[in-house]
């Protein structure tokens, strides 16, 4: 049976870049990165949830960080050359990024907005992020990710 691909699998193709996917099943009472970890039986440090940000002066902006950490907002901000950022609305998050919740992917985007990610992500052969769905991860290497979303690696977690 041939996998549906999702845009960010398409984009990854197109551009090249080598990936794996990984199936879990969908918790919709436990969306949590930490569930997904688990479903995967991966370590948390090596999968990274996209956050999206709104900074005062730019704009958007995306962070990835290890699913079980949280956000350094100050951290975030500093990277971003802002002053303060704050976390988008949920509502805002699927006309913006054309993502939903669970799925949202730092790969394909609607638009291409200013990215960071953990500098942890640089101690791993791959680490993964969202597929564009709900229900599927993209494992790959880091640094062919930031290279491809032009993002930098910082540290943004508490």
């Amino acid at each position: 049976m041939d996998k549906k691909k999702t845009n960010a699998m398409r984009l990854l193709d197109a551009a090249g870049i080598p990936y794996r996917t990984v199936e879990y099943e969908v918790d919709e009472s436990d969306l949590s990165g930490v569930h997904v970890a688990c479903a995967l039986g991966e370590p948390c440090e090596q999968i990274f949830k996209t956050l999206v940000l709104k900074g005062e002066k730019n704009g958007y902006l995306v962070c990835c960080i290890p699913v079980d950490q949280e956000l350094d907002l100050k951290k975030a901000a500093k990277a971003a050359g802002e002053k303060k950022v704050e976390m988008i609305h949920m509502k805002e998050l699927l006309p913006v990024t054309g993502y939903i919740r669970g799925g949202c992917s730092p790969v394909g985007m609607k638009k291409k907005f200013p990215t960071w990610i953990d500098e942890t992500a640089i101690l791993y052969e791959e680490i993964a992020v969202s597929g564009g769905v709900r229900g599927e991860q993209v494992f790959l290497n880091p640094e062919a990710l930031a290279e491809f979303v032009q993002a930098a690696f910082a540290d943004l977690v508490k």
